[in-house]
């Protein structure tokens, strides 16, 4: 009888670092990419937490079972580091899921702070976090807690969509929440750039926008340069809307558009982003509905693995190592 490897590493591990070898991806108690489920906070870096929230989307519904779907996946992809990089980012972070944030769908108004008190609650304790959405209207309140914490920062964008059309209320929308974000100091649009637009929007604000066309002439290498060269040292956070992707790459998403990045693309151009000051991230929109063999949840796992990797090398960060 072969003895127990990790098939239920999500609440028999004894430890938080390390990878868990020698589960079958079939089997076990699903947590992201097998780690710890846990509401305790100490000695964590960073804290996977999913935001299943779909009630801001402007097309097809779907994304609040995006966290379970993206989760569901990441067996498949656990058993080793991310290729091709050169270290295993478990052996250097202590990674934890931290469930789902709760709030009350009921009661809209609610959603924004409640939120914001839930990420508050991980920064606070020293770790960040890891979001899974959920629709791309989470980053917002999000951001708020960052920005709280860390002051305001770059964000890396990548998107089908600005989501920087203006409007006046507020209101839960996936395509509005980072016009509010930079007229608020959230996040300076200037020493910010979105990556892979291809939407109409005629007042972009001052982000740098390194659109779909720009990427497919230039190349996902010139792209990263190009981020890095604008973001500088400054503190970043990372958002990945899934429909960056083009749609045979992410069928599954509320809002695909044609011509889009190539999954290779988008993960060359991550690889490229080594060594900037990484604070946060998420990846959203995916929705598991409209999916086709889970190719969109598995490209969102293995940029969500991804995002670790550029945390794990960031040599800003507390506790590098």
């Amino acid at each position: 009888m072969s003895e127990h490897k990790g098939w239920d590493n999500a609440f028999t591990a004894k430890g938080l670092y390390g990878t868990v070898e020698g589960s079958p991806s079939y089997a076990g108690a699903l947590s992201f990419m097998r780690r710890k489920y846990t509401r305790e906070l100490a000695g964590v870096d960073v804290a996977v937490t999913g935001i299943p929230l779909d009630l801001a989307t402007t097309n097809r519904p779907g994304a609040r079972f995006g966290p379970r779907a993206i989760r569901a996946v990441t067996p498949g992809i656990s058993w080793a580091r991310p290729w091709p990089w050169d270290f295993d980012p478990f052996d250097r972070l202590a990674v934890v899921d931290y469930g789902d944030c709760e709030f009350d769908y009921g009661e809209p108004e609610t959603i924004v702070p409640f939120i914001e008190k839930h990420i508050a609650g991980i920064l606070e304790s020293g770790a960040t976090s890891l979001v899974l959405g959920g629709d791309h209207f989470v980053t917002y309140p999000v951001l708020k807690a960052m920005s709280a914490r860390h002051g305001p920062l770059s964000l890396v964008h990548f998107d089908a969509h600005s989501d920087t059309w203006s409007e006046k209320t507020r209101r839960l929308d996936h395509g509005t929440m980072f016009y509010h974000a930079a007229r608020e100091g959230l996040v300076v649009d200037s020493e910010s750039v979105q990556i892979g637009l291809r939407t109409t929007n005629d007042e972009p604000l001052d982000f740098n926008i390194l659109d779909s066309r720009w990427v497919h002439k230039n190349g996902p290498e010139a792209a990263a340069e190009e981020v890095k060269r604008i973001v500088g040292d400054n503190k970043v956070y990372l958002t990945f809307d899934i429909d960056c992707l083009d749609p045979c790459f992410a069928p599954g998403t509320g809002t695909p558009v044609c011509g889009g990045l190539s999954t290779h693309q988008v993960l060359e151009i991550i690889r490229g982003l080594a060594g900037i000051n990484l604070v946060g991230m998420d990846i959203v929109e995916v929705a598991p509905a409209y999916d086709v063999g889970e190719i969109t949840a598995l490209a969102g796992a293995s940029l969500a693995a991804e995002f670790l990797c550029l945390y794990a090398a960031n040599p800003q960060r507390p506790g590098f190592q």
